[in-house]
């Protein structure tokens, strides 16, 4: 399937960045600049000046550092999903307890990963976040399964949450142009291609695929086809 695309909607990824480690700060600069799909949008290195950079035009992702000097990045997390509600955050950070992690999950953080990955192979990570995934370091991913394994009341207000969900359909919770999105992506279109077809940018698209990942609860285009089928949202 073909469709004509009009070059001026594609956009790079608008990424911002607070971090005070000063020398991860500008490898991570570096890492953005070299990448053709990417431009750097604002960057900060304390909680004030990350809070400040929220009064400014949304970016399409945002890296936080959690360990500020002035306090936590969790507060920015909080902030960002309130005033860039479509922007994803990704946590990069040297604290791997449950504690950090569960309270950066919580206040909207997409994907966590731990500072021992290299700010050079964070320009993958950018672009999965935008596309709707999760990045997550193994070691963490490892342990949020080892501890809700041993939460016996987690999975039953899962299995109560999952069975309220079912009482409200889901298709009265996804906007007219998200099921349209959704249906264009059933169909084998992509995110080019529908960008076309409903003559918006590309940024816009994976904005509609972000939200429709985020009600399926699903991380992959494979798993929203499926998903969307078990509950009767495609014919």
């Amino acid at each position: 399937m073909t469709a004509t695309i009009n070059p001026a909607l594609h956009q790079p990824i608008r990424v911002g960045i607070v971090e005070d480690d000063m020398d991860f700060l500008h490898a991570l600069e570096g890492t953005v600049a070299a990448a053709d799909d990417m431009v750097l949008a604002a960057a900060a290195s304390t909680r004030h000046a990350g809070l400040q950079m929220l009064a400014g035009r949304a970016c399409d992702v945002l890296v936080v550092d959690l360990g500020l000097p002035d306090g936590s990045g969790i507060d920015v997390i909080g902030a960002a999903a309130c005033q860039w509600p479509d922007c994803a955050v990704m946590v990069s950070t040297i604290f791997g307890d449950e504690l950090h992690v569960m309270r950066a999950i919580e206040a909207g953080a997409a994907g966590y990963l731990l500072k021992h990955t290299k700010p050079g192979g964070l320009a993958e990570e950018i672009r999965s976040i935008f596309q709707g995934g999760s990045p997550i370091s193994p070691i963490i991913a490892r342990q949020m399964l080892t501890r809700f394994r041993h939460l016996p009341p987690v999975r039953q207000a899962l299995a109560q949450s999952a069975t309220a969900a079912e009482a409200q359909p889901l298709h009265t919770q996804l906007s007219p142009r998200e099921q349209q999105v959704l249906e264009l992506i059933t169909k084998g279109f992509t995110t080019e291609e529908i960008a076309g077809l409903m003559r918006v940018s590309s940024h816009t698209v994976l904005t509609f695929i972000r939200r429709t990942y985020r009600k399926l609860k699903v991380n992959s285009r494979a798993e929203a086809i499926y998903e969307a089928k078990m509950l009767g949202l495609l014919d």
